[in-house]
C-alpha cells in the first residue's frame, strides 16, 4: 500500500512497474484465450477483473501523465501534469467508481488547417484519459482475437508496411501458383472528411 506522504515521489518510483506490466500481461493473455475458445463468459469476468486491477489502474495513470505524447495538453480542469499525490488520488478514485465513470466535459481546441477552414481538436481531462486507458487494457485483447490475421489497419504493433510486405510475397510469380488477382478500390468516399 501507498501512502500519502512527503515520500510519494520515491515511493511512485519503487513502484514494481514491470511487475504491474506481467501481471496485466497475464490477464490480457488469458482474455484474449477466453474469447478464442468462445467462453464469453470467462471474458467478461477477465476484463472485470482487468478493470479492478490496481496495477492495471497505476500502468494507466503512468501511460497517460508520464509516457503519452501529449501528457501536457491540459483538459477543462485545466490541469497539464498530475503530482504524484494527484497520481495516487487518482487511482482512489478509479478503484472507486470503475462502474460508473462519469466523462468531464471535453476542452475544444481550434486548429486551423492550411486551406483556411479550422479543426475542432477535443481534449478530456487526465483522469478521463487515465479512464480511458485503463478500458483499453480490458478491451483491446477481446478485439484482438476476433480480428482475421490479415487486418492491418489501426491495430497496435501493425502497419502499412506489414500489408506492403505479405502482398509482395504473395505477388511474387513463385508463390501460390498462377491464380492471382489484384483488386484496385476507390474508397475515398468511405472515408469521413471534416468539413
Amino acid at each position: 500500500m501507498i501512502g500519502h506522504s512527503r515520500n510519494a515521489s520515491e515511493s511512485w518510483s519503487k513502484l514494481p512497474w514491470k511487475k504491474f506490466r506481467r501481471n496485466l500481461f497475464r490477464l490480457q493473455v488469458r482474455l484474449f484465450k477466453a474469447v478464442k475458445a468462445g467462453d464469453m463468459r470467462k471474458a467478461r469476468s477477465l476484463q472485470k477483473l482487468i478493470l479492478k486491477s490496481k496495477a492495471a489502474r497505476l500502468l494507466a495513470i503512468r501511460q497517460v501523465t508520464q509516457l503519452n505524447a501529449g501528457k501536457k495538453t491540459a483538459g477543462m480542469d485545466g490541469k497539464a501534469s498530475l503530482t504524484i499525490e494527484e497520481r495516487l488520488t487518482l487511482e482512489e478514485l478509479l478503484k472507486k467508481s470503475y462502474l460508473n465513470w462519469h466523462h468531464s466535459k471535453l476542452r475544444q481546441i481550434p486548429i486551423p488547417k492550411k486551406d483556411g477552414k479550422t479543426r475542432i481538436l477535443k481534449v478530456p481531462t487526465i483522469a478521463d484519459r487515465a479512464w480511458q486507458c485503463l478500458v483499453k487494457y480490458a478491451l483491446l485483447p477481446a478485439h484482438e482475437a476476433t480480428f482475421h490475421a490479415r487486418s492491418y489497419g489501426f491495430r497496435a504493433g501493425r502497419s502499412t508496411h506489414d500489408a506492403q510486405k505479405y502482398l509482395f510475397t504473395n505477388l511474387q510469380s513463385n508463390h501460390n501458383g498462377i491464380e492471382k488477382r489484384v483488386i484496385e478500390l476507390d474508397i475515398e468516399k468511405c472515408v469521413r472528411r471534416d468539413s
